[in-house]
């Protein structure tokens, strides 16, 4: 018996970097559609103004200079705005921010200026060049309102603004009893929003995984957590509360400035009773692999 596979999205919402589980949902099509009105009309606007301006240097006589820069002002207000603002104001445009729907990647981290290019590029064929009815199709047809744009990036839109009982739930990693000091003094600042959140999407599932699925998947994502972050696991602690610890360290990166670390779980025997059994017992490490390495599963 295997268990499901392992997804850094959990099927409740979206878990951001800072390690708050939000409950929201995708943006449909009409939320879509109605904020792309908003930032078409702005952008026609500010085309409208341009067109006017050049058009005093078009009746001056420089009329290919005049077409020259409309072009390269067209790209810029049509490519330029959408890619520049949700870069710069965390997967908004003005269209969005009215319609309270933001940008955010699959794993529900910020978006960056790749995927806002990646978006911006193929908004020009799928929204500009066929009248939004390419866009329109993809978002309908796809599982999570996704246009060929998100698709390719990488991303999703998300719907702010939620029924009241849909708040903000925060979730906490505490160091496991008898680890604080490794916790804090664990150098996680290299650790991407993509690592962690395949790391958190682990810890949060264990009780749905199958024995032998979270034995191996432990022992796989925690010898390949050290590697890529130069991590030396102490000697006689199993994958998963090294993993833990991992998850700890890196909400204590995050948080504010000023913010005390949650308190340490008390010594019941362990695990503590936010960790199911972990795949090794945590005093007898698995024999054969040299401390602080569980070898490969």
């Amino acid at each position: 018996m295997s268990g499901p596979p392992l997804d850094p999205e959990p099927s409740a919402g979206i878990v951001t970097p800072e390690a708050v589980l939000l409950e929201f949902e995708t943006a449909g099509a009409g939320s879509r559609t109605a904020a792309e009105l908003l930032d078409v009309l702005l952008q026609v606007v500010v085309l409208g103004m341009i067109a006017a301006a050049l058009g005093i240097v078009a009746a001056s006589g420089a009329t290919t200079v005049a077409l020259i820069l409309f072009i390269v002002a067209a790209f810029l207000v049509i490519v330029g705005y959408p890619v520049a603002m949700e870069s710069l104001w965390n997967g908004r445009t003005l269209g969005k921010a009215a319609l309270g729907l933001r940008v955010v990647t699959v794993e529900g981290g910020p978006v960056r200026f790749r995927h806002s290019a990646i978006r911006g590029i193929f908004g020009l064929f799928e929204i500009y060049l066929t009248l939004g009815s390419v866009a329109l199709m993809s978002v309908i047809l796809t599982r999570r309102d996704q246009r060929l744009g998100d698709l390719s990036a990488g991303t999703i839109m998300l719907r702010e603004r939620t029924a009241p009982g849909n708040v903000a739930v925060s979730v906490q990693f505490v160091a496991p009893y008898g680890l604080e000091g490794y916790v804090g003094a664990l150098d996680v600042a290299a650790m991407t929003s993509e690592q962690y959140a395949v790391v958190r999407a682990f810890l949060m599932r264990l009780a749905e995984l199958s024995f032998e699925a979270r034995a191996a998947l432990a022992v796989k994502l925690a010898n390949a957590t050290a590697l890529e972050l130069r991590l030396t696991p102490p000697s006689g602690v199993a994958p998963e509360p090294f993993l833990a610890c991992v998850a700890a360290a890196y909400q204590r990166h995050h948080a504010p400035p000023g913010t005390d670390p949650p308190p340490a779980y008390p010594p019941p025997a362990y695990p503590p009773p936010a960790y199911p059994p972990p795949a090794y017992p945590p005093n007898h490490p698995p024999a054969g692999p040299p401390p602080g390495s569980w070898g490969p599963r």
